[in-house]
């Protein structure tokens, strides 16, 4: 058999970013076992359920729902999903994000109460992670958004699709200031696979193959980083940018 060297970093296929994720096992402050809702403004988020069952919870102008989640599902959903892992026992995940792992990277803003999106500055406050005690602040902000995001569901029953307008222009305000860097992540990921793919099929329509030369394995043999408390659970997390 042969043996291939790993070649220069580039992307995963798609430009996408994973993660393995590890639900949170600790109840919530309306008595519901699992993750931080909240949501993306410009990324893609796909679910793919390795162990244990659960479910998600999903809120959009199109209404709520919530969605079993067992071993061998497969979910996924586009910007603007409001979004809640619910923990029934066990529940790890294959997290699969486009723009290679935004969704982790700051395209995601909690369903806090208003107070605490009046601002970048009330925001980065409540969502904050406290160096001593990085578990405990988790839990708290997860329960601050559960707070909010009861309320958003409370104001849909009562109001339908205009009861998210403010929630989603708060965000919109949030990440402004991002969108630059982000920009930079899609043309340097996705954008830029999307453009080798189409030089690809016009060298292949034309006869030629130049890019078969250029042939090489990637990996990454573990993590980069382990353990890390994100919205949902505990990460362990691929770098897969280039």
């Amino acid at each position: 058999m042969c043996e291939f060297e790993p070649g220069p970093a580039m992307p995963l296929p798609g430009g996408i970013g994973i993660s393995k994720l590890t639900v949170y096992d600790a109840e919530a402050s309306d008595g519901l076992v699992g993750g931080t809702p909240h949501v993306h403004l410009a990324c893609s988020e796909g679910y793919y359920v390795l162990a244990g069952e659960g479910a998600v919870q999903t809120l959009s102008t199109k209404g709520y729902s919530e969605t079993a989640l067992q071993a061998g599902a497969v979910v996924w959903f586009g910007p603007g999903m409001i979004h809640r892992l619910v923990n029934r026992g066990g529940l790890q995940i294959l997290a699969l994000m486009s723009n290679s792992g935004l969704p982790e990277a700051g395209d995601a803003v909690m369903t806090l109460p208003p107070a605490h999106l009046t601002d970048r500055s009330a925001y980065s406050k409540a969502t904050a992670l406290a160096d001593d005690a990085r578990t405990e602040s988790a839990m708290a902000r997860r329960d601050l958004a559960v707070q909010g995001y009861g309320v958003l569901r409370e104001r849909y029953e009562s109001e339908g699709p205009s009861a998210l307008d403010d929630f989603y222009a708060a965000a919109i305000r949030l990440v402004q200031p991002q969108v630059a860097d982000w920009r930079k992540r899609w043309e340097q990921g996705a954008r830029r696979l999307a453009d080798e793919t189409g030089t690809a099929l016009d060298a292949l329509e034309a006869g030629t193959a130049p890019h078969l030369e250029s042939a090489a394995l990637h990996q990454i043999p573990a993590p980069t980083e382990s353990g890390l408390h994100g919205m949902c659970g505990r990460l362990d997390v691929y770098d897969t940018r280039a």
